[in-house]
């Protein structure tokens, strides 16, 4: 009964972040717009954002299996508070780098900070191995449908306050003081995990070869890190705050229609998970992973070349449909393939690659949004080239390398 207790907080806390991420993905870089920063501006600012939450993470993570889960998990939620309230509080340029890079912002609409790695590994804790693909796809679904929520809401309060006579920059910045009270409410659920979330043993403490939480994992780890770095660098090029932006600049979108667009695209990712996990049974994860991930990024490539934006929209959505299925699959099998007692650390660097990965693209994307190459469009046609290039290396390197407690069928076992 305790570690369903713990699960159920697990899942409430990736609901509750996630709502926050989709709201807050949707005005931030309308809302650094409207303070008046410009693209250069907001590029390096969003880059410095997802940078920091990777130093942060990997601060956090590393050490989340000795300073203990829970414990890591406050400390994460405080760090979205600070977030939501430094930038509501001001526009000053140099304050917003300041916060951006202490604090846990996600101009995604994803995962960033220590939450999503130290929640695989206490989920890991408490369902079995051949359980842990499906656990991780409804996990999945529920922040994918948490962010569709969220970029609603974010839209439609936004417009609603800037019918009502509000400045649009008021009207962002309400929803910002939002994101902040959804770090309140994330703190409160941690508090209430028991120590079932907790490593069965002990990490072993600190020294200069396992300085970073990994001993018998750092070989697999630091391979999947590189590629996980390169299929994010891609994606940071279409970011949800960049592809908000786009939409903005490109097509005169108004924020409620970018909320239902964004309903639909997170809500089509959520339900792909589970579909994920049925091929995952049966065909294994990694032909899992990368057959379904390679046609989303023909998609990609292709919605800024559609003609008319109801075309862009129905692509985009299509996209959307099968390019979260690599998702619960990635997870399950990074959890997979290292030992117990180095899950968090594991889940932390890669997810550290990611962000890494991420900051970089989206430093480049928003000056490239603004340019009239492709009608702004060359962010979409890069990201779908480095992923296809991640997709085809993760095939040849560990296509062979089956994960052996996550169920999977013999024949992906070869």
């Amino acid at each position: 009964m305790g570690r369903q207790r713990d699960v159920a907080i697990l899942f409430a806390m990736r609901g509750l972040r996630l709502f926050g991420y989709g709201a807050l993905a949707v005005v931030i870089a309308l809302y650094l717009v409207e303070i008046g920063l410009d693209p250069g501006q907001i590029g390096l600012l969003l880059a410095l954002t997802l940078a920091g939450d990777a130093v942060v993470s990997l601060l956090l993570t590393t050490h989340a299996d000795r300073i203990g889960r829970k414990t890591t998990l406050l400390i994460g939620a405080a760090l979205m508070v600070l977030g939501g309230l430094v930038f509501a509080a001001t526009g000053q340029f140099a304050v917003l780098l300041a916060a951006a890079i202490v604090a846990v912002l996600s101009p995604t609409g994803n995962e960033v900070g220590p939450f999503l790695a130290v929640e695989q590994a206490a989920l890991s804790q408490v369902v079995s191995g051949k359980r842990r693909t499906t656990v991780f796809a409804w996990y999945q679904l529920v922040g994918a449908m948490a962010t569709a929520v969220g970029a609603l809401a974010a839209g439609v309060v936004a417009q609603v306050l800037v019918d009502g006579g509000w400045a649009a920059a008021e009207a962002y910045r309400a929803v910002i003081v939002g994101y902040a009270l959804v770090g309140i409410g994330i703190g409160a659920l941690a508090a209430v995990l028991s120590r079932e979330v907790e490593p069965a043993t002990p990490a072993q403490e600190a020294s200069v070869r396992n300085r970073l939480g990994l001993t018998r994992s750092q070989r697999v780890v630091a391979e999947l890190s590189a590629l996980f770095a390169l299929d994010a660098f891609g994606g940071g090029f279409v970011v949800q705050s960049i592809v908000a932006l786009w939409f903005g600049l490109r097509w005169d979108v108004e924020p409620a229609v970018l909320g239902a667009i964004f309903f639909g695209a997170n809500a089509l990712s959520g339900l792909s998970g589970l579909v994920a996990a049925r091929l995952a049974a049966r065909f294994g994860l990694i032909r899992t992973m990368v057959g379904t991930h390679l046609p989303s990024n023909v998609l990609l490539i292709l919605v800024p070349l559609m003609p008319t934006l109801e075309l862009a929209i129905a692509v985009l959505l299509a996209r959307f449909a099968i390019s979260q299925m690599d998702v619960p699959t990635r997870q399950s099998y990074t959890m997979a393939v290292v030992d117990p007692d180095e899950r968090s650390a594991a889940a932390g660097i890669t997810g550290i690659a990611r962000t890494a990965g991420a900051a970089a693209g989206t430093a480049l994307a928003a000056p490239l949004v603004a340019a009239p190459l492709l009608g702004g469009g060359l962010p979409f046609v890069l990201a779908g080239s480095l992923k296809i290039a991640y997709d085809l290396t993760l095939w040849y390197r560990f296509r062979s390398r089956p994960a052996t407690d996550a169920g999977e069928p013999e024949q992906s076992r070869g």
